[in-house]
């Protein structure tokens, strides 16, 4: 991914040189031009086009900052409204990520998101213990973090 990275700034800066454009302009049309030769030859390349990787990390951002506002406004409904009628719990999530740094960054994305805390992460790194502050149906909880932190940080790891 680097050697590609590297390859299309690279790409970048010699269109620039060659169309004497030193402005910013000049370095995204260049680096866009550079896309496209580095996709068109990405078969002679031994690791996937770098720009699946990047989107699937777009993707992963995006994803977290929409489930921060919705889970933003919720406590904050929670908080605001006169009756408290929430019920805070604690379950243990099973995942499916299996390095380090996978496990990592699904933690750290729950406890990022108000409402949720990861308390602890089992010594295998297969189980993490989260407290949520309002727990309806754990089965749901656990299908909603397997269906959009986990699905999109497997999709980085693939990409």
């Amino acid at each position: 991914m680097a050697i590609q990275i590297l390859l299309n700034l690279m790409l970048a800066f010699i269109w620039m040189f060659l169309q004497n454009d030193w402005t910013l302009s000049g370095l995204i049309v260049g680096y866009v031009l550079g896309l496209l030769i580095i996709g068109a030859f990405r078969r002679f390349f031994s690791r996937p086009f770098y720009m699946k990787k990047i989107w699937a990390i777009i993707r992963l951002l995006l994803l977290f900052i929409k489930e921060l506002f919705l889970s933003s406004f919720s406590v904050a409904w929670q908080t605001i409204s006169p009756k408290l009628n929430f019920r805070p719990g604690i379950f243990a999530y099973e995942t499916e990520l299996e390095k380090d740094w996978e496990v990592t960054l699904l933690a750290c994305l729950i406890s990022l998101t108000p409402g949720t805390l990861t308390l602890e992460v089992s010594q295998d790194k297969r189980s993490l213990y989260i407290h949520a502050m309002d727990i309806k149906e754990v089965e749901e909880h656990i299908k909603q973090i397997r269906n959009t932190f986990e699905t999109a940080i497997l999709e980085v790891k693939r990409a």
